[in-house]
Formats: C-alpha cells, sequence, structure tokens
C-alpha cells in the first residue's frame, strides 16, 4: 500500500490487483485506484446500498485513509446495484429501537464522522448517482464537491416517515440546497427527481443513465487541468485544493459539522427518537 500512499488499517479483508487498477475492500465498500484517481464504491446492491454500522465504519476508514494518499488526485464516490444509496438499514434501525442511549449515542457520532471524513477529504469528491438516493444517500451527495446524477435517479429525505429527523446530515444538505427548501423537503419527506435536485443545487448535472460514466469522467479531466493549474499558482497541489475547498465552506457549516462529531449536545439530536406513528402521521 506504501506505493498507493495508503496507510495501513486493521480492518482490511483484502488487497489485490486488477489489471490496471488496485483495490483495498472494507466491508461494504472499495476503493479502486488508477493512476492518481480513486473510486469509492458502496458495495451492497442487494440493500439497496444502505447504510448499516460496517458500511458506515468502512466509509469512513476509506476516506480517512485516501486524506492521506498523496498520489490520489480526485475521489469518485459511486456504487454498485440500481440504488445509490437507500439511506439507513431498516434492519439496524430496528434493532437501533431496543438499543440503550449509549448506544446510540455511539451510532450517531459514528455516522457524523463518516459524513465529515467525506466533507473534509482534501481532494475533489464526485458523487455518481443512479437510481434511489435517500436519506443518508442524500447526505453523501451533499458532502461531496460536484454531482453527476441520472435522469431517472429520485431524491428522499426520508426521515420524517420513519418517525425520525434529519439530523447528522442537516448541516450540508441546508448547505447544498438552502433552509427555504430544506424546510419543505425535511418535513414533508416526498420525493423528488434529478431535474429538481439540480434546480436545488443538490447536483450540478442530470445526464442519460448512458452518460453518467462519461460525464463524470469529462469531469475528472476537467480537474486535472485545475489542479495543474493550482499547481503552478500556488506551488503544491494538495494544500492548493483543500484551501480551496475550505474557502467555499461556510464557516457556519465547518462548526456545526465539528460539534457534531465531537459534541455531546449536537450528536444528541441524532438519537431523538418520536413515536413512529407521529413520524409517518406528519408526512399523510
Amino acid at each position: 500500500s506504501d506505493a498507493l500512499g495508503l496507510a495501513p488499517f486493521t480492518n482490511r479483508i483484502c488487497y489485490l490487483e486488477e489489471g490496471d487498477w488496485v483495490r483495498l475492500t472494507h466491508n461494504g465498500a472499495s476503493i479502486f485506484t488508477a493512476d492518481d484517481v480513486a473510486r469509492v464504491r458502496l458495495q451492497r446492491p442487494a440493500q439497496h446500498n444502505a447504510l448499516d454500522p460496517a458500511l458506515i465504519t468502512a466509509l469512513t476508514k476509506a476516506f480517512r485513509e485516501l486524506a492521506g494518499a498523496p498520489h490520489v488526485r480526485v475521489v469518485i464516490l459511486e456504487a454498485d446495484g440500481p440504488s445509490f444509496c437507500a439511506g439507513a438499514d431498516l434492519h439496524h434501525m430496528r434493532t437501533a429501537a431496543e438499543q440503550d442511549w449509549a448506544t446510540n449515542h455511539a451510532d450517531a457520532q459514528a455516522l457524523a464522522a463518516m459524513f465529515h471524513a467525506v466533507a473534509a477529504c482534501p481532494m475533489p469528491v464526485i458523487a455518481s448517482v443512479q437510481g434511489a438516493c435517500y436519506g443518508g444517500g442524500v447526505g453523501l451527495v451533499a458532502c461531496a464537491d460536484i454531482a453527476v446524477a441520472v435522469t431517472s435517479a429520485l431524491f428522499r429525505l426520508s426521515e420524517a416517515a420513519l418517525g425520525l429527523i434529519p439530523a447528522t446530515i442537516s448541516p450540508y444538505v441546508i448547505h447544498a440546497i438552502g433552509e427555504r427548501a430544506a424546510r419543505r423537503y425535511f418535513v414533508t419527506a416526498e420525493r423528488f427527481s434529478a431535474e429538481r435536485a439540480q434546480v436545488m443545487g443538490l447536483v450540478h448535472e442530470v445526464v442519460a443513465a448512458d452518460q453518467l460514466a462519461a460525464t463524470t469522467q469529462g469531469i475528472v479531466e476537467l480537474s486535472e487541468g485545475e489542479w495543474v493549474a493550482a499547481a503552478m499558482f500556488f506551488g503544491e497541489t494538495e494544500g492548493s485544493v483543500a484551501a480551496e475547498k475550505v474557502t467555499v465552506t461556510l464557516k457556519d457549516r465547518r462548526e456545526f459539522a465539528a460539534q457534531v462529531v465531537g459534541s455531546d449536545p449536537a450528536t444528541d439530536v441524532a438519537v431523538l427518537r418520536i413515536p413512529a406513528e407521529i413520524g409517518r402521521a406528519s408526512c399523510r
């Protein structure tokens, strides 16, 4: 892994080479690297890439490792199967209802840490989105710097329909779509199209399904030019790109995200649960 600039980790499942690609596989997600491009791929297609504790840990580790990889210039966040991410894993949510406060608190902190790892990645992150993108999936897209979605993609902030509130994702989603839109979609839990997501600022490009890979690759190639320009101007690349990302991130969002990761009062919001009947009733 030294050749990739990736720090070793204890939870590695396998390390193998496939042609020009090198793959590091976590439980539920893989990192594919070729040259200076890394792909972080959600790999729970049978569960529509729903976020369970194992996948949350895998994504957190993947992005933390890539943050320290000097040979990686850009990261593509993508998913196997028909859906990008269906949000929280319902089986885990059922067990969470029976967990004590401390366990739920730890779960909320882990989820917040995952979103923070994606948002804080020092190189550009491009989300490539197909199919269903619900709840935490919307949060992942909002954490990315650039998002491309197929025309058939459907988005939903579905927490209210499950008796929850959007909590750990809220600073990133509000920053992406604005407070006014968030007030509507946080409360109604209604689905919205890729075109609507683009109008609100959640995604940047909406393309036909057969153009998703090509469009994403085109943005990768554009970022290569910007990377070279930044290197010429600033004298080094990783620091300049990271600095640009910090510059365009609202100060209050950074502070809120830091609170969610490290402060009890903020993470308490994430474990606040109301009876499911009330949550469902609010969406009728």
